[in-house]
């Protein structure tokens, strides 16, 4: 025994010395650690100091088994910012470390790789960089790799296969490329994949569905191709299944319900997802979100999705879904509803009572562009917690009932674009939440409910294109909170506009032209600073333009045409740096107009219909301004002289033009019909070549199908291919079409109209008579296609992969600006001018560049000088039969007036889009792990 002792007091120096040196060897990678933090706003490592041991510092765990060795390192959400140190690879005991929600940057150092007993790396949350380090399958033990939310490049490493332990792979939220490696497949522990919101390609692989103890997986918002692997559908254990936001084809399968039984959110929105929702959804008792909007499903919506309690999401809208509105009475028993998107479908029918028997938790409705009908239920004040309702775009008629006020958590309603009629209920004026209202282009009358007044957090409003009349409520005009839109245009207000305008200091847009309002512009808008867009257009306002709009910088748009302005063009104007657009037309203006800022561009500057203006740009044909200075007599005698003269010859020569007009008629009507003067200037072709071209008029060579004819796809001799229009001369007004088109289009040019390439009239092989129009073959469609029908129209024309194309912000301005520039073409520079009068998305294609092309003249007029004038003045006693396509008729045809230069303006209507109810919702599930 006392030779153990000796033995024993032999050894302590030597061990004492070596936990020594280990402790100092944890002691100092700590210290490293602490240095490369530059960031640390708490002072959390200022306690990491020599005043403690290292095992005390705050974030640091020591091992009991081996005193002195760090065992985890937690630092989570610290506000830590800075590198990461290379040498806490010598924390060789460390089974934990957690940085997550913190700032560090730079590369993830490869020295992890030699922490061989880590179990838990969790990193996420930082703005790590570079790509991961090649090495970590040596982490042998790792069981939780989590990187998401960082700036990771690479592709993920094929060695990560080998990593058996892990449970949990969560790589989200970085900007990795590649494939996803198939060996993840042998990761036989795996239950968590999280590899969304990066830039993965190629197919999802099939050895996933070897991961039988898979639960969670997300793989949205990448380029994923091809089909879903359909033993995916067989792990039964799947609770979260998000693929949104790829390019993902097929169907789902009909039996999903019975083999993931533990469903609780599905999400296949943004893909190329075909067939029908299965019913059998309603098998997986505890789904609670369906989230299948911007895809091809179509038949009907199951009937009984009632039977899942537990279901908050409901969404599917941008699909080709053909039903009734029947499931919402399934929808009853759904007692933690919040959301129902089915916009952008095909439903019909009017919308149930059974609305208002929904859950009290509902917060969203959107049902927009569905083909809804019928009256809005009373009911619907039921829906106490609703925070969201659009019914726009629908045939909706009836009033709006006074229930509406009962929805005191409404932030945004949408009513535009029905048929709803009758007074606004002042109960609208409950909804103080209310952030949104737009209610254009219905069938409102009355005056405008003071109650509006309420609304105090109201930015956005939207009146116009209704039959509202009275004053302009100076309790809505106080609105300061209005700062994006305040649209009262054509509709029936009088008055004189409120000194309270000056309380919109926020705003953005306001819009009250086609009006009857009269008086001075209130000195108070300079108040408006924001302002950047100012419509008055077509009101009866007087006086000069006020010095207030001088202080309005940021300017872009003014528009005060057709008005009783009277004075000089104020000096300002030319100031406003900002300005692009100025119309000052059919005013009482005079003198000099200026020559610097925006009256430099004659395209953004409209003076006409001021008869006292003089100077300006050459480009604005303005005369000249008379000089001051006095001139002798006899100069003054011969100008006298000189303008009678001119007056004298200019009634000789309009008699001369008169004589010539009338002999002229008279002898073309002698002339028989089919020899049109429209012949001479388009070539010919037979109806053999046509036929030919063609292929015998083949329905898989047509590409359109309209009121007076088929639009076929063909090629001629030379091998290009042209687009063939042929009437359909049973229908009336066939043949007014076709000579309507050739003499309206056929004797113009310009890069944004079509162009006929060639005409046919002649009779086919059973002696009928035929008639075809060849225009330049447009590959990419019609705008109508690539805004309502983005699927089987777009495969036919040319996309690759049969991938829906989506047209971005840019593209649908240039788009605009093209059929704007023709519209102008038509208008303004041709002689003599011509109206489209069937202006709308399917008559505009789009060629291989992306450019919009105005076609379809079937309905076109040529109207000179004269004959527009003459209309204005018919317009206001006389009624005309609607020209046009329902939904794209001028509005005033229900008004009275139309203006047949303007019509094409307004037939055309407004590209309503709005922002996406379930982008958060998918974020949000896209982080949850």
């Amino acid at each position: 025994m006392a030779i153990m002792f000796l033995f024993f007091y032999a050894q302590l120096p030597l061990w004492t010395s070596q936990a020594m040196q280990t402790n100092q060897t944890d002691r100092l990678a700590l210290i490293y650690f602490r240095d490369r933090v530059d960031e640390d706003p708490f002072g959390v490592l200022n306690l990491w100091n020599d005043s403690s041991h290292h095992c005390k510092w705050q974030g640091v765990a020591c091992s009991r088994r081996h005193p002195g060795r760090v065992v985890s390192l937690n630092l989570t959400s610290k506000g830590l910012g800075g590198l990461l140190s290379p040498h806490v690879g010598n924390l060789s005991f460390l089974i934990i470390l957690r940085l997550q929600n913190n700032s560090f940057r730079g590369e993830i150092p490869q020295s992890i790789s030699h922490l061989f007993r880590l179990r838990s790396l969790v990193l996420s949350n930082n703005s790590f960089g570079g790509e991961m380090p090649t090495n970590l399958s040596q982490c042998s033990n790792l069981e939780i790799l989590n990187l998401i939310d960082n700036q990771l490049v690479g592709k993920i490493p094929d060695d990560f296969g080998s990593l058996s332990k892990l449970r949990l792979l969560g790589l989200t939220e970085n900007s990795l490329a590649g494939s996803i490696p198939r060996s993840i497949g042998n990761l036989s522990q795996l239950y968590t994949l999280s590899v969304g919101l990066n830039g993965l390609q190629g197919e999802i692989p099939e050895t996933l569905s070897k991961l039988r103890g898979l639960g969670f997986v997300q793989v949205g918002f990448n380029q994923l191709t091809g089909e879903i692997p359909p033993a995916l559908f067989n792990i039964s254990g799947i609770s979260y299944f998000f693929t949104s936001g790829n390019q993902l084809r097929g169907s789902i399968p009909p039996y999903i319900g019975d083999t993931l039984p533990f469903l609780t959110s599905l999400d296949f929105s943004s893909n190329l997802f075909t067939g029908v929702i299965p019913p059998s959804l309603s098998n997986a008792s505890n789904l609670q979100h369906i989230i299948f909007h911007n895809n091809s499903f179509h038949g009907p919506i199951p009937a009984n999705l009632g039977r899942l309690k537990a279901l908050e999401v409901m969404y599917f809208s941008y699909n080709q879904l053909r039903d009734d509105y029947s499931f919402i009475t399934s929808l009853t028993n759904c007692s933690r509803l919040e959301t129902i998107g089915v916009n952008h479908n095909f439903l019909e029918g009017p919308l149930p009572d059974s609305l208002g028997n929904l859950s009290n938790s509902v917060r969203v409705i959107d049902m927009s562009n569905t083909h809804v009908g019928g009256t809005i239920p009373p009911g619907i004040g039921n829906l106490f917690s609703l925070s969201f309702l659009d019914l726009s775009n629908n045939s909706l008629v009836g009033r709006v009932p006074p229930s509406i006020g009962a929805l005191h958590n409404l932030h945004e309603l949408y009513l535009s674009r029905n048929m709803l009629m009758g007074e606004i209920p002042s109960s609208i004026g409950n909804l103080t939440l209310l952030n949104r209202l737009h209610v254009s282009f219905n069938d409102f009358y009355g005056e405008i409910p003071q109650s509006l007044g309420n609304c105090r957090q109201l930015i956005e409003l939207d009146l116009r294109n209704n039959n509202f009349s009275g004053s302009i409520p100076k309790e809505v005009l106080s609105l300061s909170t209005i700062s994006i839109i305040f649209s009262l245009a054509h509709n029936k207000l009088s008055g004189s506009l409120p000194s309270q305008v000056g309380s919109l200091a926020n705003l953005i847009e306001l819009d009250l032209s086609y009006n009857k309002l009269m008086g001075p512009i209130p000195n108070s808008i300079s108040n408006c600073l924001l302002l950047e867009r100012l419509s008055l257009a077509v009101n009866s306002f007087q006086g000069e333009i006020p010095p207030a709009l001088g202080t309005l910088r940021g300017l872009q748009e003014l528009d005060v045409s057709h008005n009783d302005f009277f004075g000089k063009i104020p000096s300002f104007l030319d100031q406003l740096t900002d300005l692009k657009y100025l119309n000052l037309s059919l005013n009482k203006f005079e003198g000099e107009v200026p020559k610097q800022g925006v009256f430099l561009n004659a395209t953004a500057v409209f003076v006409f219909g001021n008869g006292n203006l003089c100077g300006g740009i050459a480009k604005l044909n303005l005369p000249s301004c008379k000089s001051n200075t006095s001139q002798p007599f006899w100069i003054k005698k011969a100008r006298v002289i000189a303008t009678v003269t001119a007056i004298l010859s200019y009634f000789i020569l309009c008699l001369c033009l008169f004589i010539i007009w009338y002999r002229r008629k008279m002898s073309k009507n002698n002339i028989p019909s089919s020899e049109l003067p429209f012949e001479h200037q388009l070539s010919w072709i037979s109806y053999e070549e046509l036929f030919r071209a063609t292929n015998g008029f083949s329905e898989n060579n047509m590409i359109g199908k309209g009121r007076y004819g088929t639009v076929y796809k063909g090629t001629t001799q030379v091998g290009g291919w042209v687009a063939v229009k042929v009437l359909n001369l049973s229908h009336r007004g066939a043949s007014k079409s076709f000579v309507s088109e050739c003499r309206t289009i056929g004797a113009i040019r310009h890069r944004n109209l079509m162009k006929i390439l060639n005409v046919c009239s002649s009779v086919d092989y059973h002696g009928n008579d035929f008639k075809a129009l060849l225009y330049e073959y447009m590959a990419n469609g019609s705008l109508e296609n690539w805004i309502h029908q983005r699927n089987e129209e777009n495969v036919e024309h040319g996309h690759e992969h049969g991938k829906p194309k989506h047209l971005g912000l840019m593209q649908r301005l240039d788009i605009a600006i093209d059929i704007a520039s023709a519209i102008a073409y038509l208008h303004e520079d041709c002689s003599p001018k011509i109206v489209h009068g069937d202006l709308k998305p399917s008559n505009v294609l789009l060629d291989n560049e992306m450019k919009g092309r105005v076609g379809d003249f079937g309905l076109a007029k040529i109207n000179s000088i004269a004959t527009t004038k003459a209309m204005d003045i018919d317009n206001h006693s006389s009624s005309m039969a609607m020209r046009g396509s329902v939904g794209y008729v001028p509005p005033e045809y229900g008004m009275g007036n139309m203006a047949s230069t303007q019509g094409d303006v307004y037939s055309y209507g407004i590209l309503y889009w709005k922002y996406s109810l379930v982008r958060d919702l998918q974020k949000r599930l896209s982080r949850t792990i």
